[in-house]
């Protein structure tokens, strides 16, 4: 199995690609700039243990048109709707995870929402309901995935309007030893995406005496 991270060379999708490829899936890593995402992924490779998946590097367009099914979308928000237009194209038969918070120009502690409604709406109504977009991993803090000698410290929340694509993704990110849940329809990534300000304003402030904090969906106490 083998899955492309388009944004692959940035802290979040650097991170993903450490931990898919450490779960023993083979990861393709796309940037604007190819060269740039091979040396990335040479550098990644030396920080995984053996036995580990291989990680590749790709522009965006080579890194889509190679892996079979699961494509997932990191990029930052200002280059959100032009790089899912040069995509689109490749996309068809795929799934796109997109895990993209619209924050705020300048002001990480809030969100600034498209007409769509969130990231994840705005990527199905551009692509399309021939591709299906599921919304997942918006929660969880780019240093605790890049921080292999810990356990990744929250559950997931998944949302699209395709069932079948949202437990393929959900199957995906359960290997990282994580669990998911369905959370609804697309519309529901309004208040996911909206999340992600909120924790890390929580994980500034000095009034909270740790960081990298994220959600969990816990059962009642006994």
């Amino acid at each position: 199995m083998s899955i492309a991270i388009i944004g692959g060379t940035g802290p979040q999708g650097k991170g993903l690609a450490l931990r898919f490829a450490r779960a023993g899936i083979d990861v393709v890593i796309g940037s604007r700039d190819g060269e740039k995402a091979e040396q990335d992924a040479k550098d990644m490779s030396q920080l995984l243990p053996s036995g580990s998946a291989s990680i590749k590097g790709m522009d965006n367009i080579e890194a889509t048109k190679t892996v079979p099914e699961i494509v997932i979308f990191a990029v930052p928000f200002s280059a959100h709707e032009v790089t899912l237009l040069a995509l689109k194209p490749h996309l068809e038969g795929k799934i796109l995870v997109d895990i993209v918070v619209p924050l705020a120009p300048g002001n990480p502690k809030a969100v600034e929402m498209p007409d769509e409604g969130s990231a994840t709406e705005a990527a199905q109504a551009l692509l399309g309901e021939s591709i299906p977009v599921v919304g997942a991993l918006h929660n969880v803090s780019a240093v605790t995935l890049n921080d292999l000698d810990h356990a990744i410290n929250c559950d997931v929340l998944v949302c699209g309007n395709q069932l079948a694509a949202k437990k393929t993704v959900m199957a995906l990110i359960d290997q990282l030893g994580v669990r998911t849940y369905n959370a609804g329809l697309a519309d529901s990534a309004r208040c996911i995406e909206a999340i992600t300000p909120i924790l890390i304003r929580l994980n500034i402030s000095k009034d909270v005496p740790f960081s990298h904090a994220g959600i969990g969906v816990l059962p009642p106490q006994a």
